[in-house]
């Protein structure tokens, strides 16, 4: 059964929340069909109306996500309310524990080689009966794709974590998706760092008040200022021609 969505500035979101992620997720992993999901914050959305791709992959993901505070309150105020956010680290933690549980297989690909390796010696040592189908870094060639993605299909793993950028990993996964042939694909963006301790993740206060990106901001002001201070206040402005209807978002 197709998953209820509504539209923020014209982009498709789920009206979908973590538990109800984890649940379908489960009928993923047993219809055995290879599935992307993928979770959309503000960035994204903005980026999503200058990148046709990647608007694309989206509007096709079998199941999108509401990754910002923001957005739930956005889908509130026009009357068709998120039932809560689906943040992509919450996400693959609870996947994790659930993985260990349930016997899933896990491929964790992205980041420097010393964090994703130092991931998956935390998450055995936390779960001792996880099952991990492989793991390798996120540096490579566009030569090299094709090579990556049937050793991905050949770990025969339930779920793969793909930690790069947006719109890199939504692309890569599109692209791959039918040699991997993961069940459950999900682009976990930069939590590798965080879970292996090179960013610290924001207090549960300023996660649940919007300001996770804020923290993240004071952190790495150099690298993230454009991300977040231009890329949110573009987001407001359209946000505000669009409550006027000045201007019309498709």
């Amino acid at each position: 059964m197709a998953i209820a969505s509504t539209r923020i500035l014209g982009i498709r979101v789920d009206l979908i929340d973590l538990e109800g992620t984890l649940n379908k997720i489960d009928e993923y992993i047993r219809e055995g069909i290879t599935r992307q999901i993928v979770v959309v914050n503000v960035a994204k959305v903005v980026k999503a109306h200058k990148d046709r791709y990647l608007r694309e992959i989206i509007e096709t993901a079998d199941l999108c996500g509401a990754d910002g505070v923001p957005l739930v309150w956005v889908s509130r105020l026009r009357g068709k309310a998120i039932p809560g956010r689906v943040n992509g680290t919450d996400l693959m933690e609870r996947l994790v524990e659930r993985a260990a549980y349930k016997g899933y297989r896990i491929f964790f690909f992205g980041a420097e080689e010393e964090v994703v390796s130092s991931v998956v010696d935390i998450y055995q040592k936390m779960f001792p009966e996880l099952q991990v189908a492989g793991y390798r870094n996120g540096y490579f060639t566009p030569e090299e794709e094709p090579e990556i993605a049937q050793q991905i299909g050949d770990s025969k793993a339930d779920i793969l974590f793909v930690a790069f950028g947006t719109p890199k990993k939504e692309k890569f996964i599109s692209d791959h998706k039918a040699v991997m042939k993961v069940p459950v694909i999900h682009g976990v963006g930069g939590s590798f760092d965080v879970i292996a301790g090179k960013v610290k993740r924001a207090p549960v206060w300023m996660q649940n008040v919007g300001l996770e990106w804020f923290y993240r901001l004071l952190q790495e002001p150099g690298r993230m200022w454009q991300r977040y201070l231009v890329t949110n206040s573009k987001f407001v402005y359209w946000l505000l021609l669009d409550i006027l209807r000045i201007k019309k978002f498709e």
